[in-house]
């Protein structure tokens, strides 16, 4: 069934080159949040365990259905295969970014410095720098928590900031070796043609 799917003539998407177009749209859902962030900002904070499981949630699933789906559908591309490795690894790179900027949106919502604690010694007036740029910061910690590398500058402190990190970790080790699956799998193609 998933041959069928893959298959030029049986897809909705005929031009794979369209992909790039569309896996940014996995971020629609943090658009409400932003709105709702802005106008009930104590009803969002009063519910915030509940958003950030859901946050979580809909991440996992859309990078494991859509996003990974998609980059298997065009790495079974019929062009020439440096053309098609190089359209991977560019797809590959944008689910990365995507996925990095998603976590790092939860963690700014929900204040980094709710979610995590600093765990080294700053002077207070790079302290106090930190503190007025909290989206670089969320796409710091989630940047290194996303390729495992693990600073542990930042440590989680709450439940739902744990949860979060558990499965950044999960996608990002995941991701690394669904690229090099994909990668062994276009070469092993491309000696059998």
């Amino acid at each position: 069934m998933l041959n069928r799917f893959v298959s030029r003539k049986n897809r909705y998407v005929q031009n794979e080159n369209i992909a790039f177009l569309i896996l940014p749209l996995v971020l629609l859902p943090l658009l409400p949040q932003v709105w709702a962030l802005a106008h009930y900002k104590e009803w969002f904070l009063g519910h915030r365990d509940v958003i950030m499981f859901l946050d979580i949630l809909y991440i996992v699933l859309a990078r494991l259905l859509l996003l990974d789906t998609a980059i298997y559908i065009f790495s079974h591309s019929k062009r020439h295969f440096h053309i098609a490795l190089l359209h991977v690894v560019f797809l590959y790179l944008e689910v990365t970014v995507i996925t990095i900027f998603f976590y790092a949106s939860i963690y700014w919502f929900f204040d980094p410095f709710h979610l995590f604690h600093l765990n080294s010694q700053f002077p207070p007036e790079n302290l106090a720098m930190i503190q007025s740029h909290d989206f670089i910061l969320s796409m710091y910690i989630s940047a290194v928590t996303f390729t495992t590398l693990g600073s542990g500058d930042w440590i989680p402190q709450t439940l739902p900031a744990m949860v979060a990190v558990i499965s950044e970790v999960v996608l990002g080790v995941v991701q690394g070796g669904v690229f090099v699956a994909i990668l062994l799998y276009a070469h092993q193609n491309k000696e059998i043609e």
